[in-house]
């Protein structure tokens, strides 16, 4: 089943079968760029969603890879470009989100402005 929300991004799609390392390397990359992202609430939305128990796995996985190519060290377009560094990443997460946007609650947007407020720092294990 997750393989129809599959990117085709195979390293990606290989570091999202780590989701202990997404973990990590998410929070690491995050504080680095939080003040660059204009789509940090969704990535964070996206990221809560993908790591509640109650999200259904093909949408666990859909959004892992999309985090997952957000946490890659190399990128289509360099992160340390002005403006369009960040460009690939948000089309990526925008693709999954839009697949599975039913599936991203209420509390999942709560918990990642909390985050923004909190200056994301923290490396929160919810």
């Amino acid at each position: 089943m997750a393989k129809e929300f599959s990117m085709g991004f195979g390293p990606a799609e290989r570091l999202a079968k780590d989701p202990a390392r997404v973990r990590k390397e998410f929070w690491r990359k995050l504080k680095r760029v939080v003040a660059q992202l204009p789509f940090a609430e969704d990535l964070l939305a996206a990221y809560y969603c993908a790591f509640d128990r109650q999200t259904p796995r093909h949408v666990q996985a859909a959004l892992l890879g999309a985090i997952a190519y957000f946490v890659l060290p190399f990128d289509f377009v360099p992160d340390v470009l002005p403006v369009l560094g960040f460009t690939d990443d948000a089309a990526v997460l925008a693709t999954a989100i839009r697949m599975v946007a039913s599936n991203i609650r209420p509390e999942h947007r709560d918990a990642a402005r909390a985050a923004l407020k909190r200056g994301a720092v923290e490396d929160d294990a919810t």
